[in-house]
């Protein structure tokens, strides 16, 4: 698995768009709205390192918004959540 940290610059009217359609592309886990230098950051988590160059190099040009990006490859995790199992069957609330 590849994550990696998408880091967007969006025309300003269009963020909440430009974020929800980033939520519901293949390959992006989440997307996040945020304050600072940029206006969202997203997420992705795909199989290999074509798939992020597919995903960032073909996909995202669907979503005419985005000014402008930067990517960030995702070495190691450390999180005391575990993902996985947030997402498992039988997950209580």
């Amino acid at each position: 698995m590849v994550t990696s940290i998408i880091l967007l610059n969006v025309e300003r009217t269009k963020i909440n768009e430009a974020a929800e359609q980033l939520a519901e592309m293949e390959g992006i886990s989440e997307a996040y709205s945020v304050s600072g230098k940029y206006d969202i950051i997203a997420i992705a988590r795909v199989k290999s390192n074509d798939d992020l160059a597919d995903l960032v190099t073909n996909k995202l040009l669907k979503i005419n918004s985005i000014l402008k990006t930067e990517t960030m490859l995702a070495f190691q995790a450390y999180s005391r959540h575990d993902l996985e199992s947030m997402f498992s069957i039988g997950m209580m609330k």
